[in-house]
């Protein structure tokens, strides 16, 4: 048995969050409340966006988004091979088609060059397109805008990993945290192992109020009033459903975490660059890749992505995965390319070889663990494990 134990992940949970949640146990009200309208309305600031929608997870943002362009049965999107389960989900959910992008070598963010060349060879409609912020680092946002302009689509950014993320074209210009334009939906996590918490939750943010009205129209059973304008004596009893909507409203005990964390969000992601640079500057063998920083970025570091270049190692990346597990150091992969699951390779018969850049590099990925309150000893227990296995097994 490992003498030392690091998690992939431990939330940061402070007293401002346990409090919050005493109190609002205590106020009587604990379904989508005063706090879920507080935590929108900070959410909303945050990142320069004129409305937020809290719901109870972000695949419940990106389907409400989907659904509030109006995406249609046989209609195709456009979603990065690389990212997890939901962001095509929402799109079957709604009987549509999700055409999978090669990503790019560099970031795996979606490539927009080859977006075009399956957007070009798509024999459905293609109507939007989905870009996912890797691990929390942001895409060129004018290249996404000018890609879905081109193409006249709709954007819905899969931003789970990417707050407080951002970009900028220019040192001139001022930091953006997601597309703007009244075509567009971003969406964020707030998972327990994500950048800031709410245990489960999620939040879809846009400029465009009738999108945001839909979203929360359908956020809880497409009733024409939500339950704080039925309960709070204010508003009427009674209640119209004017489509089928879904359960997917936030409450105001998790909404309660969240009104604290997003206070804490800068100060948790720079704990997390520390930890970063620790690894870039330590981690330093030959048989390894390590992520870039480049200028127009501030990363959320919600990932610490090595590469094994495994020309130089005698053992493959599961066999590197278990030497870690072994040595008490937790870690995942993100992730297995949509293309490389069942379900997409029955359905819609894509091959390893039709994803060259993602079939290729996740072969080689891991992620380290890197979270706010890690202590000095586990990052050292980290860098030192993985030197030991990058010695031990060079070629």
């Amino acid at each position: 048995m490992p003498r030392k134990k690091v998690p992939f992940f431990r939330p940061a949970i402070a007293a401002g969050e346990i409090n919050e949640v005493v109190a609002t146990l205590r106020s009587g009200w604990l379904t989508s409340g005063p706090k879920v309208q507080q935590f929108e309305r900070k959410f909303a600031s945050a990142v320069g966006a004129k409305n937020a929608v809290a719901v109870n997870s972000a695949t419940a943002a990106l389907h409400l988004a989907v659904e509030a362009f109006g995406l249609l049965p046989g209609q195709g999107v456009l979603v990065p091979t690389m990212t997890f389960a939901a962001t095509a989900e929402v799109v079957r959910y709604q009987g549509a088609i999700p055409i999978l992008v090669d990503v790019d070598p560099a970031t795996l963010n979606i490539d927009l060059a080859d977006a075009e060349r399956r957007l070009k060879a798509a024999t459905a409609k293609v109507v939007g397109i989905m870009p996912v912020h890797v691990g929390g680092v942001m895409m060129s946002l004018q290249a996404i805008s000018e890609f879905a302009s081109k193409h006249h689509l709709w954007v819905v950014e899969d931003a789970a990993h990417a707050f407080p993320a951002s970009w900028r074209k220019s040192k001139r210009s001022r930091w953006q945290h997601r597309t703007n334009g009244s075509r567009s939906i971003s969406c964020y996590s707030f998972y327990a192992n994500k950048t800031i918490t709410t245990g489960e939750g999620g939040m879809a943010v846009t400029n465009n109020r009738a999108l945001a009205r839909r979203m929360k129209l359908m956020s809880l059973h497409g009733l024409s009033h939500d339950a704080w304008g039925r309960y709070d004596g204010a508003g009427s009893w009674d209640y119209r459903i004017v489509a089928p909507g879904f359960k997917y409203n936030l409450t105001d005990i998790a909404a309660a975490i969240g009104v604290h964390q997003i206070s804490r969000a800068e100060t948790l992601r720079r704990e997390r660059e520390q930890i970063a640079r620790r690894y870039l500057r330590e981690l330093n063998n030959e048989e390894l890749e390590l992520p870039t920083i480049e200028k127009s970025r501030k990363l959320s570091w919600h990932l610490f992505p090595i590469r094994l270049r495994l020309s130089r190692l005698r053992i493959n990346r599961n066999e590197f995965m278990e030497e870690l597990q072994r040595a008490g150091v937790g870690c995942s992969v993100h992730w297995r390319p949509l293309h490389l699951h069942p379900y997409y390779r029955k359905v819609f018969g894509y091959r390893p070889q039709d994803f060259p850049v993602a079939t290729a590099e996740w072969k080689r990925l891991i992620s380290l663990p890197i979270f706010p309150g890690m202590q000095e000893e586990e990052i050292v227990h980290v860098i030192d494990t993985v030197k030991r296995i990058c010695i031990r097994n060079a070629r």
